[in-house]
């Protein structure tokens, strides 16, 4: 993969292998936080948050924890602006996954991350959670939160697909 097209949704899922781990990321500045979904891709679930170095070494620490948790593709989240337009971070996130694309074969795909740490910060928030704590959390509850956005519009359009089939089990009863 010399650059990262921009898949949509159906596309990405043809270029995984579908009894692979997809995992999530939450790009920042200073940390990358990763979540995985389960081998069925129904839930996703915090992982851990790793602190920036220089891309080289972040790109080698992703890749090894891809191989050692079996994942079949890779899902960015995209900060768009409130308005859906890209702004620096957004262009930035691009350039990640466009130097990291030659250096894997996994697909890599973009989602929509709008408010995603804002969401888990009220969350921690409503939960009593210490500042501490929430500062450790954040980066890896705001990646499983990108990466079950993206799992559940998976499952709703893998629903409307089986709904809308002409083998549907239903067509059977």
């Amino acid at each position: 993969m010399a650059s990262v097209p921009s898949l949509s949704l159906e596309e990405f899922l043809q270029a995984t292998t579908p009894s692979k781990r997809l995992i999530g990321l939450d790009l920042g500045t200073k940390t990358i936080g990763l979540a995985l979904s389960d081998v069925g891709r129904g839930i996703a679930t915090p992982m851990e948050t790793i602190w920036r170095r220089k891309f080289t070494f972040d790109a080698e620490l992703l890749l090894e924890i891809c191989d050692e948790q079996d994942v079949g593709g890779m899902v960015l989240g995209l900060p768009l602006n409130m308005d859906g337009s890209e702004g620096p971070r957004a262009q930035a996130t691009r350039a990640f996954a466009r130097n990291l694309a030659p250096k894997t074969d996994l697909p890599i795909t973009f989602w929509d991350e709008r408010l995603s740490t804002v969401a888990v910060t009220r969350t921690l928030l409503e939960a009593d959670t210490s500042r501490a704590k929430r500062a450790e959390v954040v980066d890896k509850m705001a990646a499983a939160f990108i990466l079950q956005g993206f799992l559940d519009r998976l499952r709703h359009i893998e629903a409307n697909d089986l709904s809308n089939s002409p083998s549907s089990r239903f067509d059977e009863i």
